[in-house]
This record gives structure tokens, C-alpha cells and sequence, in this order.
């Protein structure tokens, strides 16, 4: 029996589901139940009858799985994988802030703990971010955690004047304009496609500013034929894999996240031996976390 053979029989034998974000390796992607944003695949997974989430990501996406299934296990295959980004800002620092601004509203990016989630009134996708700042009553002062590209390119979308903290994806700020301008060179009829994690200047340079689920739905509304990708490269093989007749190309090979290339199909056949690393959240944090994310889903679902 081949590890993806044993995967799945003990997948069967725990009732799990895998869920695999779109930057993980291409095998681990292939072996999922779901692929997809964050965010998207823990809704996805509490939604079904599983007993067992194996969640192919980084801590505060574990993390978030076990709020919207607080009666699931959650396994992180890997318990050093992390976020830089949602690191750059703890729960001292956003009640040291909000103490600062006390009129103000706290829109957290779900790529945050449980902690700077649970001291939130709402939290956002890259996806729905500006839906749901644009849904805010106009006058209210409005903190925007952690990552100050996504938060200034809400700013942008929406008019709005924001606080923004200074945290950032490395992976996205990897991603410089000289390489966008030499990948535009090598393809001049391609469509570029960047994620709005990006820096000012690589978003100016975008002809799209899209999370990876937007890139997804994007493709098959275009004509082009090539399009150059300023995201993490994992979104590739999942693009290539849904649609075989396009051309994909990454804007440069810097634009990869170690800790979402952690994760092999060992670790998760390891995982789900071990039933290892079991990921929770103590229950007032998870319930005042949860309610930040009903709050955005009842605005924009």
C-alpha cells in the first residue's frame, strides 16, 4: 500500500477530511478533500459530518477551523508551520491600540490569532475586505490589522480613512516591480494577476488585484491566454490544474512561503497515524473570535 493508499484508509478509519491550501505543495493539494482559501475551507469543513479536520496550512488557519468547529479535532500537520504576518501583531499590542482609539472599529484579516481575533468587531477576507469596509457607517474610525498592503489597498478601494497596523506578508513584499516589469517584457500579452497583499508599487503595476479564490473565478471570464502570477507559487499547480489550456507563469521563484511548504504527504499520513498536532482554542476566546467571524459573514457571506 503507497502513502496516499494509506491516507486515505486512515482517513476513512478516523472520519477526517483534508483540507489544503492553495500554496501548499502540488501532492499534498492533490490528496485534499477541498482546496481553497483559508477561510473558504474551514466554512467548508464545518459544514460537514467529519469527526477529524487535517488542516494543510498554517497555525492561524488550524486555529480558525477549530472556532467554527469547536466540537471537531483539528490536526496541524506540522506545529511549527506559522505566519509571519498574523506574529506581527499579539493581543497587547491591539488592546494598547484600540486603547489609543476608543471611538474606533477593529477589522482584523483572518490572517491573525484567535487572541487579536477575539478582540475584534469584524474580521475580513482579501476577498471581502473592502466589501466589508464599505458596509461600515462612514465617519466611524476603523483599525485595520495586521497587514497594512491589504488594509492601504481597502483604503484605496473604499475612500476610507484607516489606522493601519505595519505588518506584512514577506512573501508578498518578495515580490518586487522590477520583476513584474521584466515578466511583463518577456510576455507583453499576458494579464497580470497580484494579490492585494502586495506593496503599493506592484499593485499600480497589476492589471487585477485578486485573492487566490478571485483569481480562480477570474480565468474563465478571460480572453488572455497567459497570465503572470504575483502571489505565492503554490497557487500555480492549482491553476494549471483547473485549467490545463492556460498559461500561468510566477512572477519570480522568490515568491515562496516556507511555512506553507512544510507540509509533505508523510506528515500527513504521520498526522493522521498519531493523530498529531492537535490544534484548540480555549473556549472564551474561541466564542468572542467566532463572533468577529459571524459578524463578517452576516454582512458579506
Amino acid at each position: 500500500m503507497d502513502i496516499q493508499e494509506r491516507i486515505q484508509q486512515l482517513k476513512k478509519d478516523r472520519n477526517a477530511i483534508i483540507l489544503a491550501h492553495n500554496y501548499q505543495i502540488g501532492p499534498v493539494q492533490d490528496i485534499a478533500d477541498f482546496t481553497g482559501d483559508s477561510l473558504g475551507l474551514s466554512i467548508q469543513a464545518s459544514q460537514t459530518d467529519a469527526d477529524v479536520i487535517v488542516f494543510c496550512g498554517v497555525h492561524f488557519m488550524a486555529e480558525t477551523a477549530a472556532i467554527l468547529s469547536p466540537t471537531k479535532t483539528v490536526l496541524l500537520p506540522e506545529k511549527t508551520a506559522g505566519c509571519p504576518m498574523a506574529d506581527m501583531i499579539n493581543a497587547e499590542q491591539l488592546r494598547s491600540l484600540k486603547e489609543k482609539h476608543p471611538d474606533a472599529l477593529v477589522v482584523t484579516y483572518v490572517n491573525s490569532s484567535a487572541e487579536v481575533k477575539a478582540l475584534s468587531d469584524y474580521c475580513c477576507t482579501s476577498s471581502n475586505a473592502v466589501a466589508l469596509v464599505s458596509s461600515l457607517p462612514m465617519g466611524q474610525p476603523i483599525i485595520f490589522v495586521p497587514d497594512q498592503n491589504l488594509g492601504a489597498f481597502v483604503a484605496e478601494r473604499t475612500g476610507r480613512e484607516m489606522i493601519l497596523w505595519p505588518g506584512y506578508c514577506p512573501t508578498h513584499v518578495w515580490i518586487e516591480p522590477d520583476a513584474v516589469a521584466a515578466m511583463r517584457k518577456e510576455y507583453p500579452d499576458a494579464v497580470v494577476l497580484a494579490h492585494p497583499e502586495c506593496t503599493a508599487a506592484v499593485r499600480a503595476m497589476a492589471d487585477e488585484l485578486l485573492s487566490t479564490g478571485q483569481m480562480l473565478k477570474f480565468i474563465p471570464k478571460s480572453k488572455a491566454q497567459t497570465f503572470i502570477i504575483a502571489t505565492e507559487m503554490g497557487i500555480i499547480h492549482t491553476l494549471q490544474k483547473r485549467y490545463p489550456d492556460r498559461r500561468f507563469v510566477s512572477v519570480t521563484d522568490r515568491a515562496i512561503c516556507p511555512n506553507m511548504k512544510k507540509i509533505s504527504l508523510e506528515k500527513v499520513l504521520w498526522s493522521l497515524e498519531d493523530m498529531r498536532y492537535c490544534i484548540s482554542v480555549p473556549g472564551d476566546v474561541a466564542a468572542r473570535a467566532r463572533e468577529a467571524l459571524e459578524r463578517m459573514i452576516e454582512i458579506v457571506p
